[in-house]
């Protein structure tokens, strides 16, 4: 029996679960407009830059760059689980051969999901906590955008998300260690 005819064939009750994963097709649409939202202020972001190139301090110029470069991350993070989540639990893509398909998407699984998901908000976390860092050095100023706890705060999160990564991957290691050395008992 092929793959279509089984899957056609399925009972009234595992048909409709197996047919409830299109329900997140509208979550996934809503994320390319949220994509969408984040072009718009990459945009406005460069667009503030170009035009006050001149007048910022370094600093500044600084800041804002950070600022597009935690946008962009944002986005690849959106791209990841859009097109990963969406190949993993709703339907296959079928990009075999397209010359821009990624990499990664030939080994996606939600194991390899979670850990690149893990490493995209590390990166993010990491662009925020050195913009803190940066604008830090005006703590106890007045007009100061953050306090010594809200930095403190801030470090604690971004090891905490370090130290999660790491066991996510621990875990999955595991996961794989254990049928191979089940394989060799």
């Amino acid at each position: 029996m092929s793959k279509s005819t089984a899957s056609n064939s399925l009972r009234p009750l595992p048909s409709l679960i197996f047919g409830s994963r299109w329900l997140q097709l509208p979550l996934y649409l809503g994320l390319i407009i949220a994509q969408g939202v984040y072009v718009v202020l990459f945009l406005k972001e460069l667009w503030h830059l170009m035009t006050h190139a001149t007048t910022f301090t370094e600093q500044q110029i600084m800041l804002v760059v950070l600022g597009l470069i935690d946008v962009v991350m944002i986005s690849n993070l959106l791209v990841m689980v859009i097109v990963g989540g969406y190949e993993t639990f709703v339907s296959r893509l079928r990009l075999q051969g397209h010359p821009d398909q990624p990499e990664w998407l030939d080994h996606v699984n939600a194991s390899v999901l979670k850990i690149k998901l893990a490493m995209a908000i590390i990166g993010i976390s990491s662009i925020h906590l050195l913009r803190t860092f940066i604008e830090a050095g005006n703590i106890g100023q007045p007009g100061a955008r953050y306090t010594e706890t809200a930095v403190l705060w801030q470090t604690i999160i971004h090891v905490t998300f370090i130290l999660s990564a790491i066991g996510i991957a621990l875990v999955d290691r595991m996961g794989n260690y254990m049928p191979a050395m089940k394989a060799h008992k």
